[in-house]
């Protein structure tokens, strides 16, 4: 079901004016203007949510922070230099908060008494939400977040409550709220269950619940450096599950797109319709392709047409880049397909293989670090539309990249390395990894600015709306220096 996003968010602000109903809205009532937005059309939308707020300009923010691309002109160009103060404002309020929360939110509300399987996604969805605004923000609004009128302020919640609950505050953890979820797939249902409205898996609720495995997973992760004990446990756990993992490309927690005008997904539409000229190739991320004899490098970027080489940007610079879009290295066929219809891929299969390694190397999980690490390679290569005979070729001549060595920092150096380079088009992924483990290793950009220019931010300043709208929000907030509860030396 390939519906146009800005249908979407006009369901998005409906659903979020129903639940105004009892004031204004009261004084006429119209069948034109119905207040209940149909289970169906809110996944829909949920899951588009989903895929918009983790591709649009958070993305853009953290895909110029890692250094898969480079800023070049307008706000994209601040940002690759740390100038993110009074950016993202429409992302914590649109996309997240009134967006993706609000809607999941929505859908629990009007399917868990009699259609437990919509709830139960819808959880999943909303965890994963809040997991993308923690991660950017730190503490959030959390527990006491969307319940409209009922509470117009939330309190801020710690990040390390978000993450592992606290029961006195009466705060669920992100864990437990996507084991909920799990839990709501297999109640009996009474309404039409998901089908095609589930644009990611169909219905599918087997896949939802290795979504929801998955999903834990990268949050173990995420926080292992600061709880390595709750950490191990959760994936031991996880790895004892019969619902199991996200464990082949078929099986990616993905949204498709299509290739008509409002149907492209978020890359394709600021890159090649709307800001064509803000955006391309980090030469840094294409000098590290290159040195790695990388495959993926044609399916990741575009050649430059007067030159038929990749042609890059140095983060920060301020030299001008080629005038001719055309003439410069930007988005390819992998992150956009040949006119925008490339899905949006928000939970993989070779994400959870490179977790896993990490989580052996790292945690003394049981696995074979070498075995995840080699499936996490060919999985994104295979993604990617490398064939699988320039694959196996790729092992063969190159043993030093794909063989893990060294001591647990370098055998970590490498596994992180590899996901970054197939993270490419999801920088919030990379940001997350290279915050918490330095890898990869990342030269400051040129002319670099903002609260400390000699560290690359770890953190987004509150948006200027919450700290006015939100007396909870701390006004001065922390600097983009200062790290996250997770974040550790």
């Amino acid at each position: 079901m390939k519906t146009t996003y800005k249908a979407l968010i006009a369901i998005s602000l409906l659903s979020v004016m129903a639940s105004c109903r009892e004031s204004f809205f009261d004084i006429n009532t119209t069948p034109n203007n119905p207040t209940v937005v149909p289970a169906s059309v809110l996944l829909t939308t949920v899951e588009y949510d989903a895929a918009f707020t983790s591709t649009n300009d958070l993305n853009r923010i953290n895909e110029v922070l890692t250094q898969h691309m480079a800023g070049v002109a307008n706000q994209v160009a601040a940002y690759d230099v740390f100038n993110l103060r009074g950016a993202s404002d429409n992302q914590w309020n649109g996309e997240i908060y009134a967006g993706m929360l609000t809607n999941a939110q929505r859908l629990i509300e009007q399917t868990q008494q009699t259609t437990p399987a919509y709830a139960g996604i819808a959880k999943i969805l909303k965890a994963y939400g809040f997991s993308i605004a923690t991660d950017v923000w730190g503490d959030v609004p959390y527990s006491e977040a969307l319940q409209g009128l009922n509470v117009l302020t939330p309190r801020i919640d710690a990040q390390q409550d978000i993450y592992l609950g606290n029961s006195e505050k009466k705060i669920q953890s992100l864990f437990d709220l996507v084991k909920e979820g799990m839990a709501d797939l297999d109640k009996p249902n009474t309404g039409v269950l998901p089908g095609a409205d589930d644009v990611a898996y169909q219905g599918n609720l087997s896949r939802w619940k290795r979504l929801g495995n998955t999903l834990m997973l990268r949050l173990a992760i995420q926080m292992s450096r600061k709880a390595p004990a709750q950490a191990k446990q959760i994936i031991t756990d996880i790895l004892a599950s019969p619902a199991g993992l996200i464990n082949d490309n078929s099986l990616d927690f993905q949204v498709g797109f299509g290739t008509d005008n409002g149907k492209q997904n978020a890359l394709y539409s600021f890159n090649y319709v709307n800001r064509t000229g803000d955006l391309m190739a980090s030469q840094r991320f294409l000098d590290t392709l290159t040195a790695y004899n990388d495959p993926r490098i044609s399916r990741f970027f575009t050649l430059a047409a007067n030159t038929s080489r990749y042609v890059g940007f140095n983060n920060g610079a301020t030299t001008a880049a080629p005038s001719v879009v055309a003439n410069r290295s930007r988005y390819g066929v992998y992150l956009i397909g040949t006119g925008g219809e490339a899905p949006t891929r928000i939970i993989t299969n070779f994400n959870r293989a490179f977790l896993l390694a990490e989580a052996v190397v790292s945690l003394g999980v049981a696995g074979d670090a070498q075995a995840l690490y080699q499936e996490g390679i060919r999985a994104s290569m295979l993604k990617a539309g490398v064939a699988l005979t320039d694959v196996n070729d790729y092992f063969t001549k190159n043993p030093q990249i794909v063989t893990l060595s060294g001591d647990t920092q370098n055998r970590l150096r490498q596994i992180l390395t590899q996901k970054w380079i197939a993270n490419i088009g999801m920088g919030i992924e990379s940001w997350n990894d290279f915050r918490r483990t330095g890898y990869p290793r990342l030269a400051l950009p040129l002319n670099a600015q903002g609260d400390n220019p000699g560290v690359i931010p770890v953190r987004l300043p509150y948006t200027s709306n919450e700290q006015q709208r939100n007396p909870n929000v701390p006004n001065p907030g922390p600097r983009m220096d200062e790290r996250l509860w997770w974040d550790v030396d």
